[in-house]
């Protein structure tokens, strides 16, 4: 038996024994998610004894969902997410054919889960395409409702194509498109609130855990309404709400046009040495590249869908790939969040034992931050570390490690519980 978790005045009330719902997912979610739970149940004992638990209830989604409901997404698991507030999920496979787009987007838009987290970090011993990986240390605030996941499209030749490429012409008077008899249309929504509640969270987020800055990324250098809207709005936000915690790239080039360079340097670095925050700006694809060349220059992203998408593969991937990069799903004003594995569900492999359960056990380490026992999840993060150092691991890092034992899924769990232990 458990108890529900709370939220009162925008704070979480955690009980000892939360119950936590669970999807195990498509694929290989059935291979990982038992292992990956073993792991926080490990953790857990270890940091609390027996003063603390989590009650794992299973809810269905997906393939094991619509075999026994009919229904890919069925309106009982939502139910008890929104009951319980905080759930962990498998990869979902997206059902082929009409009905829903994404299981994955479905939950995100059903709760209102706007912030996409994803940390970036590097444990010693994971292979790297870079030569510093240990300099990584990012956390990206994806939006999540907006963007293209708000999925407004219109086909070539569909009669809504038509009409619309119509009224662009005829009312709008636009000219831009080169083909308009063969051209499909999408819209990008970019809201003042919606990219407002995303910065504000990234700025707190960074205030909290003393991150030395938030890098807004955008291309709002050619799309000037909605992704440049995007970063003007987060620099009103942040010298209107955290003036006093933060210094943005904006006041900088304020001071650099009026007082001039020495000046503005100077007032960067007394910001620097108070412990502010520092805001700036980069344009997507240069952030693609500085991440790479300079990444230390980089804590926390705050940007929009679609380039987060883009930033946090190749982040994953200079730290050793999606496969053991952890994501969490959060609405920090309700209080819902969803933690997932990132991965897909690979059914080549599933029930094979390859299956690499990191990034479940990773996502389960930020929820346990989320529930705030610390402790519990640095246990699994310093014991996860020492399996990756002795190169004890799992067929796809077993692949890029010279001198390495292969490991089954389950016996990977096992190592890093008796590393815990």
């Amino acid at each position: 038996m458990g108890s529900k978790i709370i939220i009162n005045n925008g704070k979480l009330q955690v009980p000892d024994n939360p119950i936590i719902p669970f999807i195990k997912g498509d694929g290989i979610g059935k291979d990982i998610t038992v292992p990956s739970q073993r792991v926080l149940n490990a953790a857990i004992e270890k940091a609390y004894g027996d003063s603390k638990k989590l009650a794992w209830k299973e809810v269905l989604a997906g393939e094991k969902a619509y075999k026994k409901t009919g229904n890919y997404l069925p309106e009982d698991t939502l139910a008890e997410f929104k009951k319980y507030l905080v759930g962990i999920k498998g990869p979902l496979q997206t059902p082929v054919g009409g009905g829903i787009r994404s299981l994955n987007v479905a939950l995100r838009q059903t709760l209102d889960l706007y912030v996409c987290l994803r940390p970036v970090r590097w444990f010693k011993g994971v292979p790297s395409p870079i030569r510093y990986p240990s300099l990584v240390d990012m956390h990206i605030f994806r939006e999540n409702t907006e963007d293209i996941y708000a999925g407004i499209e219109f086909m070539t030749g569909d009669e809504k194509a038509q009409k619309f490429r119509d009224f662009l012409i005829n009312e709008m008077g636009s000219t831009q498109i080169r083909f308009p008899e063969t051209t499909s249309f999408g819209i990008k929504p970019i809201s003042k609130e919606g990219s407002e509640r995303l910065i504000r969270d990234a700025i707190q987020y960074a205030i909290d855990r003393n991150l030395p800055s938030v890098t807004l990324v955008h291309k709002g250098n050619i799309m000037k309404f909605t992704e440049g809207a995007f970063k003007n709005w987060g620099y009103d936000l942040a010298e209107n709400e955290f003036e006093a915690d933060v210094f943005t790239w904006r006041q900088y080039e304020n001071i650099q046009t009026e007082k001039g360079q020495i000046d503005a340097q100077k007032a960067l670095e007394e910001a620097k040495k108070t412990g502010k925050v520092i805001i700036k700006d980069v344009i997507t694809d240069a952030f693609l590249q500085d991440s790479l060349l300079h990444p230390y220059d980089h804590s926390v992203i705050a940007t929009m869908n679609l380039n987060g998408d883009y930033v946090s593969d190749q982040l994953a991937a200079m730290v050793g790939g999606i496969g053991i990069s952890p994501g969490a799903n959060i609405n920090y004003q309700s209080g819902y969040a969803i933690f997932e594995a990132t991965h897909g569900t690979a059914p080549n492999i599933a029930g094979t034992g390859k299956a690499n359960p990191s990034s479940l056990i990773l996502s389960g380490v930020m929820m346990l931050e989320y529930l705030g026992w610390n402790e519990a999840a640095e246990h699994v993060l310093d014991a996860m570390e020492h399996a990756f150092s002795k190169r004890r691991v799992t067929s796809d890092l077993y692949a890029m490690m010279e001198g390495a034992t292969l490991l089954t899924t389950t016996e990977f769990a096992d190592e890093i519980i008796s590393n815990i232990h």
